[in-house]
């Protein structure tokens, strides 16, 4: 394949890819945020590990419903603190009803992953009334 693209473009630079002979904090740190089960860990928007006294202490979030497609059974959330839209399915709706997911809905929601290794909501909670 290289060979390929060689006799296409002669003057191909090929990028030297040597492994670290050692890993350093910040490294494994980013590998750990691509691996495994997030739901359990406390979320952060920044990345940084500095607490902002957050009204959830346990991860929990809040948000509320943008979209819901009650035919397929999933939708998005809007975090109340900004940032991108985050897939839900409504099998990870642990108290209230599915046709409660209304657009405008507040809910409280973990982070965590669907079953590709996405970012999605579990432990979706629809909020009680203000």
């Amino acid at each position: 394949m290289f060979e390929e693209a060689r006799k296409r473009n002669p003057d191909l630079k090929m990028p030297a890819s040597e492994p670290p002979t050692e890993w350093t904090e910040a490294d494994l740190a980013l590998i750990k945020q691509g691996v495994g089960d997030k739901s359990s860990r406390p979320s952060s928007a920044s990345g940084e590990t500095g607490e902002t006294g957050s009204e959830a202490p346990s991860g929990e979030q809040t948000g509320s419903v943008v979209t819901y497609f009650e035919a397929k059974g999933f939708g998005f959330l809007r975090p109340d603190d900004g940032g991108r839209d985050i897939f839900f399915h409504v099998s990870r709706l642990v108290e209230g009803l599915a046709t409660d997911l209304r657009p405008g809905t507040k809910v409280i929601y973990e982070l965590g992953m669907d079953r590709t290794g996405k970012m999605a909501a579990s432990s979706i909670r629809i909020a009680p009334p203000a």
